[in-house]
């Protein structure tokens, strides 16, 4: 009896969890100007670029509806880049197909939940970002 009550106090609590995150707005940026330009960019580029541009633009749909969607990283396993350069402390991964890597991570105040974008990497140079 005991773990039907169990899996019932999970999808409670997780009902909780996504009740609190659609009664604030939630918002999707880039970290800086340069990265949105990038982006933008890509839709003006070849056949790739404009897929790419398309990926990321799904993947922005999507954290605004649910800024939890990736895959959270270990705060030990978060590259020193990312903490010297945007003093992060909780970062985020999407995977954009099988060839790109979305590194995000999530702020938020009572009334506003921000998903921040800082970059997207080849599957090969998050590789490397991340030491594997």
């Amino acid at each position: 009896m005991q773990g039907p009550q169990n899996n019932l106090d999970i999808q409670s609590q997780t009902h909780r969890k996504v009740c609190a995150i659609k009664m604030k707005e939630i918002e999707v940026r880039f970290v800086d100007n340069e990265l949105r330009e990038k982006y933008e960019k890509l839709k003006l580029g070849s056949g790739d670029d404009i897929e790419l541009y398309n990926r990321i633009n799904k993947v922005i749909q999507v954290l605004k509806r649910n800024p939890e969607a990736g895959i959270r990283i270990q705060k030990r396993l978060i590259p020193k880049v990312y903490i010297q350069k945007h003093g992060i402390d909780n970062l985020w991964k999407y995977d954009i197909g099988k060839r790109w890597r979305l590194f995000y991570t999530i702020t938020q105040n009572e009334v506003r939940i921000i998903s921040i974008i800082l970059e997207w990497l080849k599957h090969k140079d998050y590789e490397r970002r991340f030491g594997y």
